[in-house]
């Protein structure tokens, strides 16, 4: 098998209840629980109109400005994944637009993540298909490859492994790991819910924050 120009089946995925329990969570809340460590940068930005993304990984490693292996993983790709494409977050040339977004739609993808460039940006922003992407440009792309599809992928430190979970919202963009859905929703709803109890607190005037305080006298603040 050649490394670098290969397409690998996929072992594992997470299934379709985890990715409808994660709908209902924030981003941020993920995050927060998976200690802030774990994020795809802040260029990867939603460009499409309005809506959550969340669904299995699809992974796909591409020469920067090459889509030879997208068009592949659409072939393979099944009703309710996110296709995630490491193109190396080169801006150069575009490696998806209109066409392959509608054609990605109608198979019934759960959306598209592209660490690189994309085009027809007009289309994008006024349809509620998950897009996120580094950036924008009229370029398009080449056709020759190489690429893998269905390894390990890492945007801007974070690893995504095929099956892993992708959700996504105005925040941005998180992995969470296949074998740590479970846990990490649990803690997330319990992170979402005590975040409510302080916004209706909040809401009452009823907002008391000692801890404040007694953090900046543990540090040796002066005048407090």
């Amino acid at each position: 098998m050649t490394i670098g120009f290969r397409v690998l089946p996929r072992q594992r995925k997470v299934n379709a209840d985890v990715v409808q329990q994660f709908r209902e969570l924030p981003v941020a809340n993920v995050s927060d629980v998976m200690s802030r460590m774990t994020a795809a940068g802040s260029r990867l930005r939603p460009l499409h109109a309005v809506g959550i993304l969340a669904g299995p990984a699809l992974t796909v490693k591409t020469r920067p400005g090459d889509n030879l292996m997208v068009h592949k993983a659409l072939q393979i790709a099944e009703p309710g994944d996110v296709i995630v494409v490491d193109a190396g977050g080169d801006l150069t040339n575009a490696i998806i637009g209109e066409l392959m977004l509608a054609h990605a739609e109608k198979i019934g993808l759960a959306g598209i993540v592209i660490n690189g460039a994309v085009r027809d940006y007009g289309y994008i922003r006024t349809h509620e298909f998950p897009v996120f992407a580094a950036g924008v440009t009229h370029r398009g792309p080449y056709k020759d490859g190489p690429g893998e599809i269905n390894v390990p992928i890492a945007i801007d430190g974070m690893v995504v492994e095929p099956g892993d979970l992708i959700i996504g919202d105005d925040d941005g963009l998180l992995c969470v790991p296949f074998g740590d859905t479970s846990t990490i929703y649990a803690d997330a709803k319990a992170k979402q819910a005590a975040e409510a109890k302080t916004m209706a607190a909040t809401q009452e005037g009823n907002v008391s924050k000692p801890w404040v305080d007694e953090t900046l006298k543990r540090l040796g603040c002066e005048g407090v």
